[in-house]
């Protein structure tokens, strides 16, 4: 199988549209429909449905990691090379962003991004996670903590993992969060992004 080939089924996994799916799955409106028409956890949490939003996130952080679990246990019998490993984690993350299921119109992809960092390194993805959850705790803005993960998760890889394909990857995703979160970050400073908890 060649580098395209993986590409391709990383992203086919990473456009499986969890948001979508889970609220079919609990009679929710789509979420492409209410609140940001984000097709994300955030926003299923905005139904009031914290199992839906939980399964949700659980749903897209997954399909990060396998798209990339899948190419380090199996890739190599197909020939696969380290390179391929960092491209199928880039193309899952893609997949979120821009959906083959949803006509390329998908979510920002925060959850997915951290499945894929978790599956280049534990330490990288645990770390990543932490400061989101820090920067979200304190403040009640996802998007805000997204954009801090962004910032701070090529310095992390960096760190743990030296240069590389792997770090290249982490900076295109990086670079992907923080274009897709522009516009939160507008609306925090004029104080009308929603935090988390507000409902639709």
């Amino acid at each position: 199988m060649t580098t395209l080939g993986f590409a391709i089924l990383a992203y086919l996994i990473g456009s499986i549209p969890f948001a979508v799916v889970t609220s079919r799955l609990f009679g929710l409106d789509d979420p492409r429909n209410y609140g940001s028409g984000n097709p994300g956890a955030t926003n299923v949490l905005r139904s009031g449905n914290k199992l839906a939003a939980l399964l949700t996130l659980l749903g897209d952080a997954a399909k990060g990691w396998l798209a990339v679990f899948l190419v380090q246990q199996f890739g190599p019998a197909y020939g696969a090379q380290p390179q391929d490993v960092a491209m199928a984690g880039f193309a899952a993350f893609f997949g979120h962003l821009h959906p083959i299921f949803l006509n390329f119109k998908g979510g920002k992809g925060v959850a997915t991004a951290a499945g894929v960092l978790l599956g280049f390194n534990l330490w990288l993805g645990l770390a990543t996670i932490a400061i989101w959850v820090a920067v979200v705790w304190f403040f009640r803005y996802s998007s805000l903590g997204a954009i801090a993960a962004a910032i701070t998760a090529p310095i992390l890889a960096l760190a743990l993992l030296g240069s590389g394909d792997v770090l290249t990857a982490v900076f295109c995703i990086a670079l992907l969060l923080y274009w897709r979160h522009s516009e939160n970050l507008q609306r925090i400073r004029a104080g009308t992004e929603p935090k988390i908890g507000d409902k639709k």
